[in-house]
């Protein structure tokens, strides 16, 4: 089968890209064919149409316009596909035959820039892993050029996780690690790259072999300079306070568990940055608060100095609202795809720098006057653009205009011909006008004829023959050129011509000598994201009376008055109950009781969320609090089923539990929301009692525990760190009201039949659940006291007969003297439990 040139060049470069859709610049179009433009039609949403191309049949073909590609490409993109550029590299002016063309960049989902799914609040990383031993995982935002590298210590998914948890949208991996990955990310919607490395490049910017991996495959799909990445800044998880996606999840750093939103959650509540770059680096020091004591009073100094200095606090805040998203327009200077507008943005931003520095070198607080002198103020280009670029250029160089008067002086001259040979057409317009006396003539341009006199039909036999020479007929005019108009019009094209070409090269040297400085430029934009969070810290602090935390060796943990920020935020000055909780080395295990809906969760999470936001830097949400430095939280709250994990709610808390109990070191945050709910009564209580037995004899991790087991509550007797508290509640008229304060001791009862009163249920089941309720309780053999403490046997009561039981005469006793129960795993224990059960039935 013979197929045109153009077309046995399109499939000579389709070879080499046999897995992206492979988008061929035609004119002004880019063209799909084959198998790319059936798919292609089916996700845009275009129309399949056909190409001749040598063969018999018409080859299935679908296209774009260029100057609307980037929607198109956004939309493939976003489904997890890979887009080849394909561009002319030659002019068809000057080439005869078919034109040259390369593919010149290849789109994948970690490397798409721009478009409306992608957040300039929020880094888009894209990252590289090589698993075995230590897992080594390195990942860049190549719209920013922030690159990182750091080492994880578990199984493959972990990785996914932290790749989830980092919002990495595509994970380069070598081709032996994909199939152990392929499952997992398909699960978490993360896209997996093969790419063979055959030679690691010798880049000083690398720390690892998946940094050398990342930055040979960024060089090898982009295809263009990546002068903007920054050396990969290696990074050990001890450096950090470690919180597990589910954590995250658990707590709503990010993103609300509801709406999927960032409104309700801690990311909202703290968010009073000015710059898009302090909104990304807050999301980044909520992701990794710090554990070093030094770093986290440093940060809390800066915060004490901004509130104690409230008109400077004002006015650095005034100034950073004139500052651009300076850390992106840095990549599209690397890219060279920044625009005149691109430009007067990172004008505006290095404008203030001056000020900035000024403001804080004048204050009074020795910590703001240090951040001053880390501001380096870019003179020479700041100046460049001051002097090169026009004060309001046009978005395009197409439209010229971009380069400021009196920065060139052959351009400055190209443009006076010009603007001088527009005035000379229009008044030589007038002048004809008045010669031959047809009041409608006019001076007009088209590509083909270039300038024209046009004469209406009833205005043609007032043309003067003499000089003008018809060169068109119209429908209901005539055109006619004169030599005089001919001369002029050479002078004027060649001007606007020249114009635009020395104006677009004058552009390019720009940005080449902006390229130069993109290194410092970028420390700059590194220090005025972080005094923007700095900022916007004591803006919070100011506006809902936070005060600083202070620090305490071992576990001592006392917050006195604690609010829960972001609920208290979204009760919208309804008055919050604030709390107390104390935790000391002797006692730092609380099991908290107390009806449902009393707010037991939302004081679990304003524990974690208060350390959270101190080892940020923050001040927190209370009247005071000391507090420990901690290395990690593990949180077990809520209960929604994983159903696209194939998880159940009982088998996700006992997976969160094991990844809680595995990880955890006494240095830790433990949360637990009512463990053992998702099961049976006896196998919940048994498996809760089992954790917190474990937890205090071999973790000592300080630990939050809630339960509706209230037989739990006689632990109390049993564990020496272990402290009964309750959430309080009343009933009036027989209607329950929440108080919402913790006390000390366990809550009487659960007001369960309250809560479903509360919740509308029919009047009929709430009175019958009542009865029944009020018979139970009548009858000491129905109580559910299953546990003997002494022992941790269970004795069930079936009748007020004690079943009596000769030690020695069972096997199933036998096998339970063998075991290791504090050894074991909740998630073994119940297996265990199980397979005892059904060797006792056998017996």
């Amino acid at each position: 089968m013979t197929y045109t040139p153009m077309m046995q060049q399109y499939l000579t470069i389709k070879e080499g890209y046999p897995n992206e859709f492979l988008f061929f610049r035609l004119g002004d179009f880019y063209e799909l064919f084959f198998e790319d433009a059936k798919r292609a039609a089916a996700i845009l949403e275009i129309t399949l149409t056909g190409k001749d191309a040598g063969a018999k049949e018409r080859i299935p073909m679908c296209g774009v316009p260029y100057h609307s590609a980037a929607g198109y490409i956004e939309t493939l993109v976003s489904k997890g596909h890979r887009v080849a550029i394909c561009e002319q590299v030659e002019n068809p002016k000057l080439t005869k035959g078919i034109v040259k063309r390369e593919v010149v960049q290849v789109i994948t989902p970690g490397t798409l820039l721009e478009g409306k799914t992608i957040s300039s609040s929020t880094n888009h990383y894209i990252g590289a892993a090589l698993l075995g031993g230590p897992t080594q995982l390195a990942y860049v935002d190549l719209a920013t050029g922030e690159a990182r590298s750091t080492s994880i210590q578990n199984d493959a998914k972990s990785l996914i996780a932290k790749a989830q948890e980092l919002n990495i949208k595509e994970l380069v991996v070598a081709e032996q690690d994909f199939l152990l990955l392929e499952e997992l990310s398909e699960l978490y919607d993360i896209h997996l790259s093969v790419y063979t490395q055959e030679h690691l490049l010798n880049s000083e910017l690398v720390t690892n072999e998946a940094s050398e991996l990342l930055l040979a495959y960024l060089q090898a799909t982009q295809k263009r300079t990546l002068s903007h990445i920054q050396p990969f800044s290696h990074y050990e998880e001890t450096a950090y306070l470690s919180i597990d996606s589910a954590s995250k999840r658990n707590l709503e750093l990010i993103q609300s568990i509801r709406t999927g939103e960032q409104k309700g959650t801690l990311s909202w509540f703290l968010d009073e940055t000015k710059t898009a770059m302090g909104s990304r680096k807050l999301k980044q020091w909520i992701h990794q608060p710090l554990a070093d004591k030094t770093l986290i009073e440093q940060r809390l100094d800066y915060v004490d100095a901004f509130l104690s200095e409230f008109l400077l606090h004002e006015e650095i805040k005034e100034a950073l609202t004139q500052v651009y998203d300076m850390e992106r327009l840095l990549g599209k200077v690397s890219f060279a795809t920044l625009t005149g507008k691109d430009a007067a943005q990172l004008r505006r931003t290095l404008q203030q720098v001056p000020l900035l520095k000024e403001l804080l070198l004048q204050a009074a607080h020795p910590a703001l006057t240090s951040f001053g002198k880390r501001l380096e103020d870019p003179i020479a280009c700041r100046e460049l653009l001051e002097r090169a670029l026009a004060d309001s250029p046009p978005l395009t160089l197409k439209e010229g205009g971009v380069i400021r008067a009196g920065y060139s002086e052959k351009l400055d001259e190209l443009r006076y011909l010009d603007t001088n040979g527009k005035d000379w057409l229009a008044e030589l317009e007038q002048s004809e006008r008045q010669k031959t006396g047809a009041k409608n003539l006019k001076i007009g341009y088209n590509r083909i004829f270039g300038y024209y006199i046009e004469l209406t039909k009833s205005m043609v036999h007032l043309a003067d023959d003499s000089r003008y020479i018809r060169k068109q007929t119209l429908a209901n005019a005539e055109r006619f050129i004169t030599e005089e108009l001919k001369e002029k019009e050479t002078l004027i094209l060649n001007a606007q011509e020249e114009a635009l070409v020395l104006e677009t090269a004058l552009f390019e040297d720009l940005r080449k000598e902006l390229q130069t400085h993109i290194s410092s430029l970028q420390k700059l934009a590194d220090a005025l994201s972080e005094l923007d969070v700095l900022q916007a810290f004591a803006t919070c602090a100011n506006r809902y009376q936070l005060t600083r935390p202070e620090f305490s060796e071992g576990q001592h943990m006392e917050i006195r008055e604690g609010r829960h920020p972001v609920v208290e935020k979204m009760m919208n000055n309804h008055h919050y109950v604030a709390n107390d909780c104390v935790l000391t080395n002797d006692k730092n295990m609380l099991l908290i009781t107390g009806p449902n809906m009393s707010g037991k969760s939302t004081y679990m999470r304003q524990i974690a969320i208060t350390l959270i936001m101190a080892q940020m830097g923050s001040y927190v949400p209370a009247e005071s609090a000391r507090l420990p430095i901690t290395d990690k939280i593990f949180t077990r709250i809520g209960a929604a089923d994983d159903l696209a994990g194939g998880q159940s709610t009982f088998m996700l808390e006992m997976v969160e539990s094991r990844n809680a109990i595995i990880g955890a070191t006494s240095k830790s945050l433990l949360l637990f929301d009512e463990i053992g709910r998702g099961t049976s009564t006896y196998d919940g209580m048994s498996l809760a009692q089992a954790m917190m037995e474990y937890i205090h004899d071999h973790i000592g991790a300080n630990t939050l525990f809630s339960t509706h087991y209230h037989e739990l509550t006689e632990l109390e007797g049993r564990l020496d760190r272990l402290k009964n508290v309750h959430v309080a509640a009343s009933e009036q008229d027989r209607k329950v009201v929440f108080l919402h304060k913790v006390k000390d001791g366990a809550a009487d009862k659960s007001y369960g039949i309250h809560v479903a009163e509360l919740a509308e249920l029919p009047q009929a089941i709430i009175e019958r659940a009542q009865q029944l309720l009020d018979d139970y309780e009548e009858q000491e053999d129905r109580q559910l006291s299953i546990f003997d403490f002494e022992t941790s046997s269970p004795v069930q009561k079936v009748d007020s007969t004690p079943v009596a039981v000769v030690e020695g005469t069972h096997p199933v006793l036998d096998q339970l003297k063998e075991l290791h129960v504090l050894e074991m795993t909740p998630l073994e224990a119940l297996n265990t439990l199980y397979q005892l059960q059904k060797d006792a039935k056998k017996e």
